[in-house]
């Protein structure tokens, strides 16, 4: 019996497809997986038993990524699942940015005790006049699953498209309608946007890039949208450009103590991927990640191993050892089971920066003396065997 501890509540959509071999669970302690969406698993004590962690969406800032490399604990992630209902919202968030929709709503609710509501605001609907997207210029920053979204659904509501992302993967390029313009240099994209919309990681290169620097390579009165990441905009230099009028509307997903008090800012508490379809892709592709790991050991969408694919076989038993990307790891690891009279029919090896993965089916099964030998190599993290 596999355990699977879930940290938040999962879609019942996506947890139902746990076989009868699983047993969903509210304790960490005992765990083989993990399933988390917002809630914070830094301040956790990992248990040994631990194996990997599936993240319900795509951000990973409330795992401790380097701790679970260091353990071999593989961290997934849902990339594109919440993709559309994301997109949604920052189309809300255009058109709220473009027109003073909230502070109207506003008015009404201050004056629905006047008899004469109907009367006045013929008068003071002026003051909540805006302006329309059409023919107007949306720059999206990161051309991911949600960046492409955006920019496509952005063109067929009449506006002009430019893209811009260094690492535009072949796979998103084909995906990203010919019609949205992408620039080498984010600069370009800053000169003619009237809209800027982030949908970029949290990263070090990234954290409080949207600051004075930026601002004043903009246009005047623009409209700034960040639905990704709170910290990806600086508060302090926005807070300025907000008040000089540089910066017209600042829409985001991630109100805090300063923002929340920021005049002209609109804000939502974090709604990106809360629809019903959002929660139930991201658990449906959580599941069937941590399945095909716990079962059959293949990775797929890790944040922190690579991923590696080795269709199931007619053998005694997988191997699957999480190490250090170094030479000869394979050489010893074959060599280890060569000597004990192991034959291997397949095996499959990939590396992401320091961390390596690899895959070996054996013919016959090792004892545990073999294993821990494995174990004991240096640079290896973790060594788990899957029997057929």
């Amino acid at each position: 019996m596999r355990k699977v501890c879930c940290l938040n509540p999962i879609s019942e959509t996506g947890t139902s497809n746990f076989t009868p071999e699983y047993e969903l669970t509210d304790e960490l302690a005992g765990a083989d997986a993990v399933l988390v969406r917002s809630a914070s698993m830094h301040e956790l004590e990992l248990p040994e038993t631990l194996e990997a962690i599936a993240r319900a969406g795509a951000g990973v800032n409330n795992i401790p990524l380097a701790d679970c490399t260091e353990k071999g604990i593989v961290v997934f992630n849902t990339p594109g699942a919440n993709a559309n209902g994301v997109k949604e919202l920052v189309l809300a968030g255009l058109l709220l940015g473009a027109r003073d929709i909230a502070g109207g709503i506003e008015w009404v609710h201050e004056n629905r005790d006047d008899e004469n509501i109907s009367k006045d605001m013929e008068k003071s609907k002026k003051y909540f006049a805006g302006t329309e997207i059409k023919g107007k210029t949306l720059g999206v920053i990161g051309l991911g699953a949600i960046g492409i979204e955006v920019a496509n659904a952005a063109y067929s509501l009449g506006m002009e498209v430019v893209g811009y992302d260094p690492f535009l993967s072949v796979s998103s390029a084909l995906r990203l309608s010919r019609a949205v313009r992408v620039v080498a240099n984010v600069d370009e994209l800053y000169r003619c946007s009237d809209y800027i919309t982030i949908h970029v990681p949290l990263l070090d290169s990234t954290r409080e890039g949207m600051n004075a620097q930026a601002f004043a390579k903009m246009k005047d009165g623009v409209v700034i949208l960040n639905y990704a990441r709170d910290l990806l905009v600086c508060d302090d230099d926005m807070a300025q450009a907000l008040e000089s009028g540089k910066v017209r509307r600042y829409m985001t997903d991630f109100p805090n103590a300063k923002t929340a008090r920021m005049k002209n800012v609109v804000a939502t508490p974090h709604l990106g991927a809360s629809t019903a379809e959002s929660e139930e892709n991201c658990a449906v592709m959580a599941v069937s990640e941590l399945r095909e790991f716990l079962e059959d050991g293949c990775i797929r969408n890790s944040v922190n191993y690579p991923s590696c694919d080795l269709p199931p076989e007619d053998c005694a038993c997988r191997i699957c050892i999480m190490n250090v990307n170094r030479p000869n790891m394979i050489v010893k690891f074959t060599a280890l089971l060569s000597d004990q009279g192991i034959n291997i029919p397949n095996m499959a090896n990939k590396s992401r920066g320091e961390a390596a993965y690899t895959l070996i089916d054996c013919d016959t099964l090792p004892d545990e003396d073999v294993i821990e030998a494995l174990r004991r190599i240096d640079g290896v993290k973790r060594v788990r065997v899957i029997y057929r």
